[in-house]
């Protein structure tokens, strides 16, 4: 196999794994959603959301292969999106640590606030985050799911920005 083809020093094929692994990340969490009958609340939406966005951000960059500048771009755009699924997952994990009682109790159901109040409103209320934001309900090696969404957002994020800056395409070199 040519040197320039391992994902590790291609820009375009670690943006596809990183759109992959978003993509087997969603995957993940609607099977543990219908699969495992555990219901995901508010702030789990949305790290799905920013999840989401952060794989779209890989797969446009892999299809786009840019050059130079394009790249430095995209490094921040998966630095952004990481930061975003990284602050939701932290909040998540912050409240979820929160002794019980201490959780305000449950607004309306996130489809009900978004239908009628505004989307600024509904975001601020989810990240103030209701009571059933703070049930644990799957753990892996000790771990929350969230606590893995960020581990997650915050390697691929690392990693997004590091290769897209660090790399340059096979023909370049």
């Amino acid at each position: 196999m040519p040197s320039g083809s391992c994902v590790l020093r291609n820009p375009r094929l670690f943006n596809l794994a990183g759109a992959l692994l978003c993509a087997a990340a969603l995957g993940y969490a609607l099977y543990a959603q219908y699969g495992l009958r555990l219901l995901p609340c508010p702030l789990c939406i949305f790290q799905r959301i920013t999840i989401a966005a952060l794989g779209a951000v890989f797969l446009v960059a892999a299809v786009h292969g840019t050059r130079s500048w394009g790249r430095m771009v995209y490094a921040g755009l998966i630095g952004v999106a990481s930061l975003a699924t990284i602050g939701v997952a932290g909040r998540h994990v912050y409240i979820q640590s929160l002794p019980p009682g201490s959780v305000p109790s449950c607004e309306a159901p996130l489809e009900v606030m978004l239908r009628y109040s505004k989307l600024s409103s509904v975001i601020k209320k989810v990240l103030t985050a209701g009571g059933e934001c703070s049930v644990v309900n799957w753990k892996f090696l000790g771990l929350s799911m969230p606590f893995w969404v960020l581990l997650f957002a915050l390697a691929l994020g690392v990693a997004g920005v590091w290769f897209n800056l660090r790399l340059r395409p096979a023909s370049n070199r």
